[in-house]
């Protein structure tokens, strides 16, 4: 197996990589950074996306899996005192994965040329300052005129982010679906949405084609990453053909890891 490492600058997270740099020595597991089959992510979900856009080329080569330092986990396994653990079930890996849906997005630029990007969790499109403007098609079907801050188009895996902080539903990993929450929404008698988080089936798809008075200062997020929209007018989001594969040597139900973010009346 050749592995790549993957951890945040945090002391806890640096230890914990040399500690696991070191329990592979001599062992038939290869440090292999550019064409790894296995990248162990150390720190939290924000260290793990990181790793995801690192190798988001190779999405059908590598499987992911995290040791968790950070806050909050829900892409990682692993605790750190479990690192003794973790050890012999990677040196005895079969190939057990998951594998999730991810967030497909095409950018169309003025000069008519046509940007593809992934996310795991989520794309937001807003506006710096004032409010944005855009015709929301369902397929090719016009649905809404939205005007507000912005709108969060999320993955399952991602609708327990920023898209249940703006009221979305928190949907299991499973569904084939993505789901759209408005960010301040104005409704009036010119501007009209559903007010409402919407899901689509996975054969549909949002398009969103910006006001073109409204265009100067639009910006995106994927992920954790941003950057201006300027000369794009039309955005398509929809569930992109490649999947990200988790290794999973044990099993933890999606429910008990929303309690235990969220609720944790079991501790």
């Amino acid at each position: 197996m050749r592995i790549a490492v993957v951890n945040n600058e945090k002391g806890s997270s640096v230890t914990i990589r040399n500690r696991f740099l070191t329990a592979i020595e001599g062992t038939e597991v290869v440090y292999d950074e550019k064409n790894p089959d296995m990248i162990v992510s150390i720190g939290g979900d924000g260290t793990l996306l990181e790793a995801f856009h690192r190798y988001v080329d190779r999405l059908d080569k590598v499987r992911f899996i995290g040791i968790h330092t950070g806050h909050l986990g829900f892409y990682t396994d692993w605790q750190v005192e479990e690192l003794e653990d973790f050890i012999p079930f990677l040196l005895n890996d079969s190939g057990e994965s998951i594998s999730y849906p991810l967030l497909e997005v095409r950018l169309a630029h003025e000069d008519g040329k046509v940007e593809k990007m992934i996310a795991l969790n989520e794309a937001t499109i807003r506006r710096i300052e004032g409010t944005m403007t855009g015709e929301v098609f369902i397929k090719e079907d016009k649905f809404e005129l939205f005007k507000g801050d912005g709108l969060c188009i999320s993955t399952p895996t991602g609708s327990t982010g920023l898209n249940k902080s703006l009221g979305g539903a928190v949907v299991h990993p499973r569904l084939d679906t993505l789901q759209m929450t408005e960010i301040a929404s104005l409704n009036n008698r010119v501007y009209r949405t559903l007010s409402s988080p919407l899901l689509i089936a996975g054969d549909e798809w949002f398009h969103v084609r910006l006001d073109d008075a409204y265009l100067e200062g639009v910006m995106m997020t994927l992920d954790h990453l941003n950057f201006s929209l300027k000369g794009v007018r039309d955005i398509e989001f929809r569930l992109a053909k490649e999947r990200v594969h988790f290794a999973r040597y044990r099993h933890m139900h999606f429910w008990n890891r929303v309690e235990t973010a969220f609720i944790g009346w079991k501790e």
